[in-house]
């Protein structure tokens, strides 16, 4: 087998294992035994834990911010790229629940380096979101002139109420991403809307 492809299932039981277990609580016989491997094939390939957990990190940030981009549909307006991307990051969290869980929950809690990844991941959301949204108040009413600092404060508002929301919606049977994507919508359409349709001070 290609070492590319035995390394993805190592990180692949890795993700799982992590996101299920905890990072303190797993250990790299599970990890391995659930990759159908040896445990010194895992330390070959991934070195130490800490550094597998920071690969299983940068992976799943990736994979994230790719599933956002690739959801904002660029040929749409900005206002409707916004709720795609939104609507995209539901699905892949739902999708990707250990992978989630790594991020939001085990690299938070353990420090540093961890808590850095996940920091650089979501800096890099909130940029894209803040374009979207600027974006779109542009849109709106025709005037490059807008308060900056709004734009970016409705932004960090709502990555920070979607990474909420994930976690509730990952833990709460029976909640879609379709259903976590419009009660964000209905939560924060006031906010946004304030902004789209309002002359800038």
């Amino acid at each position: 087998m290609p070492r590319a492809v035995r390394e993805q299932q190592m990180m692949d039981a890795a993700v799982r294992t992590f996101g299920q277990r905890g990072y303190r609580a797993a250990s790299m016989d599970e990890i391995a035994e659930l990759a159908g491997v040896s445990k010194p094939l895992v330390y070959l390939y991934l070195n130490s834990k800490e550094e597998l957990f920071t690969a299983c990190i940068r992976r799943e940030a990736k994979a994230l911010v790719d599933a956002v981009r690739a959801g904002a549909e660029p040929g749409l307006p900005a206002d409707r790229q916004l709720w795609s991307g939104l609507r995209a990051f539901f699905t892949h969290t739902a999708e990707h629940p250990d992978g989630w869980s790594v991020l939001h929950r085990q690299a938070r809690t353990h420090g540093e380096p961890f808590a850095a990844e996940v920091t650089a991941m979501r800096d890099e959301i909130v940029a894209f979101v803040t374009g979207l949204i600027g974006a779109a108040a542009r849109e709106a009413h025709h005037d490059p002139a807008l308060p900056d600092r709004d734009v970016s404060g409705l932004a960090q508002a709502l990555v920070g109420a979607a990474e909420s929301l994930a976690g509730w919606a990952n833990e709460t049977p029976g909640v879609s991403a379709k259903e976590a994507a419009a009660t964000l919508m209905n939560f924060s359409w006031a906010g946004l809307e304030n902004l789209l349709t309002s002359s800038p001070s």
